[in-house]
């Protein structure tokens, strides 16, 4: 179920809720994969209803949607996906607490509610490490190319210089077309760990990354971060790319016209390549998020987790 936030559409809940903060939520598999999910995590009850927000929406918007959350008993919580930027800055006077994530980074992915005070989180650090762990089996010491600045990159390099210790790589590269954007992601990472390099490309609008890409050391990781593919048409490189020999080649996105995976695939023979896709980022996402709202002990791996993605 998908509500266009309206007046008076977001009613109570007459079971169990967690809701799907975005623009175009019904176009999410999350609707079929929730189906799947339900007796494999025991919520067969509960229901997932997706809350459409039109970007740029007045404070009000996403006060509306934090406040129900808080006050309707039924209604657990939510991921945030699109606004979570936007829903922390005006909402933070709504929030009982934000974890520790969520106030360095200033957004919410996850919303917690229960019995009228509600909770914040920021869980795109540890799904962005895990997808990247289950794709590049040892990252310490290798270049990554994060092409773009948004809050996905911010997300994956905040866990480079904040998290990732021991396993960080040597050198991140960052790009976008928005200076203020690609400052503000290298600023975050050079306040964290000292040893890792950080490189910002600022780029003219329509030019692509090729060139960068072609001059990464063999075995480096290249990642689509800029949205293109799914949100926006095109890709942050040409049809004549040339990936590092051995590397990695990340695709953030699950759905869309998916330019970069297809250029990667291409490349995967001749720069022996490997080639993932964003769907168990997607599945990773979902998980933390369900498991934050519903407190289900959900594993990141194994067996159990496995069924998850496979279903």
């Amino acid at each position: 179920m998908t509500l266009v936030l309206s007046p008076g559409a977001l009613r109570a809940a007459t079971v169990p809720t967690m809701y799907f903060v975005g623009v175009t939520t019904g176009s999410s598999a999350i609707h079929r994969v929730f189906e799947a999910w339900r007796p494999l995590l025991g919520l067969e009850d509960v229901a997932l209803t997706g809350i459409d927000v039109p970007v740029g929406a007045p404070a009000e918007a996403y006060r509306e949607v934090v406040s129900f959350l808080a006050a309707d008993p039924r209604s657990r919580g939510a991921l945030v996906t699109t606004h979570k930027i936007d829903l922390f800055t005006t909402c933070r006077d709504l929030l009982a607490e934000v974890d520790d994530d969520a106030a360095r980074l200033g957004e919410i992915s996850a919303l917690v509610a229960g019995d009228g005070w509600i909770r914040g989180h920021a869980l795109d650090t540890i799904t962005s490490a895990l997808a990247l762990e289950a794709i590049v089996p040892r990252l310490a010491g290798r270049t990554v190319a994060v092409l773009g600045a948004g809050g996905a990159a911010l997300a994956l390099c905040d866990w480079f210089a904040h998290r990732a210790g021991t396993a960080a790589p040597a050198c991140v590269h960052v790009t976008d077309v928005d200076a203020a954007r690609l400052d503000a992601v290298v600023a975050a990472g050079r306040a964290g760990d000292p040893a890792i390099e950080w490189c910002p490309h600022l780029l003219e609008r329509g030019t692509v990354s090729d060139e960068l890409v072609a001059t990464l050391p063999p075995g480096s990781v290249v990642v689509n971060a800029t949205g293109m593919g799914k949100d926006r048409p095109g890709s942050p490189v040409s049809d004549d790319v040339v990936f590092p020999h051995g590397g990695y080649a990340w695709e953030f996105n699950y759905r869309g016209e998916l330019d970069f995976l297809r250029q990667a695939r291409s490349r995967a023979e001749a720069d022996a390549l490997v080639v993932e896709d964003g769907w168990r980022y997607f599945v990773h996402g979902w998980t933390r998020a369900i498991d934050a709202v519903f407190d289900l002990g959900i594993p990141t791996s194994g067996p159990a987790f496995d069924r998850l993605d496979e279903a």
